[in-house]
């Protein structure tokens, strides 16, 4: 499941993409102007953003650079969704990808199964995690830090191992709550910051390596050494 942002100022067209995208399991955001889009996107980050190459108030240039230009939203693909004569407009946009109109939903359903692979490169799950102090066998699911072993809960490690798998990213409150709980009613935004405190408290010398982003969520540092 991926959470799909899909701008488009046509309300016809946001309601039929929210219902298909919704029956094919994924949860959606929709917005009918760019300046909308983009703040939704910084409130929750999207997986990926399907986006009407002609808003009335922002180009596509427009939506990628506000997009690229805030750490929350950094690295987020973004599909256009553009008319025939309009492949020069999104060319020099910077999106990540681009589907003609008309198209099916299984199409796009291939474009944005594609983005997600690109954004997500597998993980090999038998490799170890070595950054700086931190030392994880994914195999086990055993943790140390700096030689000696730390205990942690098995959401602790998910939440450890996912946070690092995605340290380019800033992880919003819902997207830890989707992808390392699940999407449950009896799960709130505050029972990540309550095991983002324990974990860091159990991680000690690398409890600087788990990173809030006020307002966001969190991120894992993208080096040993960042402060």
């Amino acid at each position: 499941m991926a959470r799909v942002l899909v701008i488009d100022d046509d309300r016809e067209t946001r309601e039929v993409l929210d219902d298909q995208l919704r029956r094919a399991g994924h949860g959606v955001q929709t917005a009918s102007t760019g300046t909308e889009g983009v703040r939704q996107a910084r409130e929750r980050r999207p997986d990926v953003v399907l986006l009407d190459a002609e808003l009335p108030d922002m180009t596509p240039a427009g939506v990628c650079r506000a997009l690229e230009g805030e750490m929350a939203t950094r690295g987020v693909p973004v599909i256009a969704m553009l008319a025939v004569d309009q492949e020069e407009v999104v060319g020099a946009a910077g999106v990540s990808d681009a589907i003609g109109k008309p198209f099916s939903i299984r199409e796009l359903m291939g474009h944005i199964d594609a983005a997600l692979r690109r954004a997500r490169p597998e993980v090999d799950p038998s490799r170890p995690i070595e950054f700086g102090l931190l030392r994880v066998d994914r195999d086990e699911q055993r943790v140390w830090v700096a030689g000696g072993e730390v205990t942690l809960t098995p959401l602790e490690y998910k939440l450890l191992v996912t946070l690092h798998d995605r340290r380019d990213q800033v992880q919003s409150r819902d997207t830890l709550l989707s992808d390392v709980w699940g999407i449950s009613a009896d799960v709130t935004t505050r029972t990540v910051d309550t095991h983002v405190k324990r974990l860091r408290s159990k991680l000690g010398d690398a409890a600087d390596y788990v990173q809030t982003v006020r307002g966001v969520g969190y991120r894992f540092a993208v080096s040993p050494d960042e402060h």
